[in-house]
């Protein structure tokens, strides 16, 4: 090569890539497999083998720069990228924490566990029969009492047509019982009454009738009444009488539940029906009363007999 006429010898620079004006003037190169050691501090503008330019602190791949004035600074966004993840976690962990703290509470603590059963309504049964049938035992966590369950159970005594279970925290269980109430008097096969409700079943038995309870007269058996659709009008007949009239029934009858036959003291019999038109009906019969009659029939709707 040539001197001073413009050729170089090989290994010489060009007098343009020594004053800076070649391509990559003012960019260090960093030869390929060579190890830089940790703490190394890179001048701005060395190319890496891969492309990778380091520009202001700042790695670019491929000599790409972002758009704008300075770099995109990926080392600060990672950072808070790790930042959103650990607070992240930290959350998840607060959470799962309260979940476990509240569950321990509910479930192993000794804090909210049955401390006292309270029976209400109760005038027949005991309430001793209500708690045994109940079977809440002191020392349940309350959480895991089966209020439906427990409800359920005190159903099965015959006297109770329904009761109503909740749970009061922190550590009592409360049971509102409804009893059954007799609406109507049987003779009894070994002497006395058995008084039935509305669905037919024995409340109590009674040496003498009740005067409020009408008697009602049957030779079937007690099991056969249970759920009686006859038994069911006669008691809802009697439930939808004026209180004066109710007071002087004496008997009720039910052939079928639309001949339900009131005999009222004073030897008065009232053909009344069904359940039906209730309020109608007791006013045609106070009107057909003042007839001083022996017999009235108000069954039948625009139709009324006298005898």
């Amino acid at each position: 090569m040539t001197g001073p006429s413009g050729t170089f010898r090989d290994g010489e620079a060009s007098p343009h890539e020594a004053a800076g004006d070649s391509p990559t003037s003012g960019v260090n190169a960093v030869s390929d497999g060579a190890l830089i050691p940790d703490g190394t501090v890179i001048p701005d503008g060395t190319v890496i083998p891969d492309g990778t330019v380091i520009l202001d602190g700042t790695v670019i791949l491929d000599g790409t720069a972002p758009s704008g004035d300075r770099p995109a600074r990926q080392p600060r966004a990672r950072t808070s990228k790790r930042r959103r993840g650990w607070r992240a976690a930290f959350f998840a962990l607060v959470v799962a924490g309260i979940i476990g703290a509240a569950a321990w509470v509910l479930f192993g603590s000794r804090l909210l566990v049955v401390r006292s059963v309270i029976v209400t309504g109760t005038h027949l049964v005991p309430r001793s029969e209500v708690l045994a049938a109940a079977g809440v035992q002191p020392g349940t966590p309350l959480i895991r009492v089966n209020t439906a369950q427990v409800a359920a159970r005190i159903d099965t005594i015959r006297q109770v047509q329904g009761a109503r279970v909740t749970r009061s925290w922190p550590d009592r269980v409360v049971i509102a019982v409804r009893e059954r109430t007799p609406a109507l008097a049987l003779p009894a096969p070994g002497g006395g009454y058995d008084l039935v409700d509305a669905d037919g079943v024995v409340v109590r038995w009674a040496a003498r009738r009740p005067a409020d309870l009408p008697l009602y007269p049957t030779v079937a058996p007690l099991a056969s009444l249970r759920g009686d659709p006859d038994l069911a009008a006669a008691a809802a007949v009697l439930g939808e009488l004026p209180a004066r009239l109710r007071h002087s029934v004496d008997s009720v009858t039910a052939p079928s539940p639309d001949q339900v036959t009131l005999r009222l003291s004073g030897g008065i019999t009232v053909l009344w029906g069904g359940t039906d038109r209730a309020g109608a009906k007791a006013q045609e019969l106070t009107v057909l009363m003042r007839t001083h009659g022996n017999y009235y029939d108000v069954s039948a709707q625009g139709t009324v007999l006298t005898k």
